[in-house]
């Protein structure tokens, strides 16, 4: 059957490639993925796959085979967009000013669609029952897992495993990557307004300056960093933002500082919110200014199920062969992915979608991403080959 699944996707592929396109002309950011939720129902329900609207602009559908009730898989999908200017030349690149799949979402979503047409069509050969969640806001905290899960995408029927897929600039075409254990990083976004006393750039005597007291509150974070983790536990904590002043002789009343703080362990994390906030206040507030300091909270880190992974690995290598089948490396990116895997086990691995003779070098994020589009069928196969045969 394995390769049936291949065969299937591979004979589909251009009409894969034409969704992805359509997604990929049509870009909308998070929560506003009007269009893309109408698309992605139009196609549902054209394949016979009941589905509903949930938290907005997310799509949910259940495909039920042989003993329905035997098992509940979730397979997921992203679909928003970023706000970038698209610089590809491309007859389908973005018809919206400043925004742009950038992140292949449009492929994840295309994936999930081709693997509900997949197993809608076979669903007389496998068991259970494979729920689809197409999800919105996956690039803007709170996170569009995280409002899914609080209206309940996760109950009716509850799901006892969850996968998903993401684009990786690292792997050629055709292959995949798993890892078990912690795959990617918390993010947490830190706003920081430092208020002193502005003055004559001439009489620093007579000011308190708020861009002094940032340079070693800057200093003072990465210490804390430093001085405080163990070495061995991945974190990152990086000021991104220095906004104040604007003229060379005038020192400013304030200056606000923005950054990004990762980390892989849950107890670390919450530990360093707080050294975060002790630094800022005793830092400020020794140099005679005033600290104001938001940490908004963001995804968790992605925790791969190690039980899950020792399923889906061989069950990837059947469909691919193993010699297709790496291990992802840790990577401190974020993903909301994780708020499923702290509900149910889950499983987020990696689709190649680079071709070198193709030059499709540029990472996500960026204005010149790619991907090679004939990863799409493998994606799909491997989505709907997961779904129906996993036993969790």
């Amino acid at each position: 059957m394995q390769n049936r699944f291949l065969q299937w996707a591979q004979q589909h592929a251009s009409e894969l490639i034409a969704w992805r396109r359509h997604l990929h002309a049509h870009p909308e950011l998070s929560y506003q993925e009007i269009e893309t939720a109408a698309f992605v129902q139009a196609k549902l329900h054209e394949y016979g796959i009941t589905n509903h609207l949930l938290s907005t602009t997310g799509v949910v559908a259940c495909i039920e085979g042989k003993n329905p009730s035997k098992k509940v898989i979730a397979l997921r999908a992203d679909m928003d967009a970023l706000p970038i200017q698209e610089e590809n030349d491309l007859p389908y690149r973005s018809t919206k000013e400043g925004i742009m799949h950038a992140c292949g979402h449009d492929v994840h979503t295309t994936c999930l669609l081709g693997a509900a047409r997949l197993l809608q069509e076979t669903r007389s050969e496998w068991e259970g029952t494979i729920k689809l969640i197409f999800q919105p806001g996956e690039e803007k905290n709170p996170g569009g897992a995280s409002l899914m899960i609080r209206e309940g995408v996760l109950n009716n029927p509850s799901p006892q495993a969850i996968l998903a897929l993401h684009v990786s600039t690292t792997l050629e075409t055709g292959t995949f990557s798993f890892r078990s254990g912690k795959v990617m990083a918390s993010a947490d976004e830190l706003y920081i307004t430092i208020k002193g006393k502005g003055g004559h750039a001439a009489s620093p005597h007579l000011t308190t300056d708020p861009i002094l007291i940032s340079a070693h509150l800057i200093t003072a974070l990465q210490q804390l960093i430093s001085r405080h983790n163990d070495p061995f536990n991945p974190t990152v904590l990086s000021i991104t933002s220095i906004q104040g002043g604007n003229t060379t002789n005038v020192i400013p009343d304030q200056v606000k500082l923005m950054g990004t703080f990762r980390a892989m362990n849950e107890d670390w994390r919450a530990k360093a919110h707080q050294l975060i906030r002790q630094v800022t206040e005793q830092v400020v507030s020794s140099m005679g200014g005033e600290a104001l300091l938001h940490i908004d909270i963001g995804y968790p880190c992605v925790h791969n199920d190690e039980k899950l992974h020792q399923q889906v690995v061989p069950l990837a290598a059947q469909l691919v062969g193993e010699k297709n089948i790496s291990e992802t490396e840790v990577r401190m990116g974020a993903e909301d992915f994780g708020y499923y895997a702290q509900q149910i086990p889950g499983c987020f691995f990696r689709l190649g979608v680079v071709n070198p003779s193709l030059g499709n070098t540029f990472g996500v994020h960026t204005s010149r991403f790619q991907v090679d589009e004939e990863a799409i069928p493998y994606g799909t196969a491997m989505m709907a080959w997961l779904g129906a045969h996993l036993s969790p």
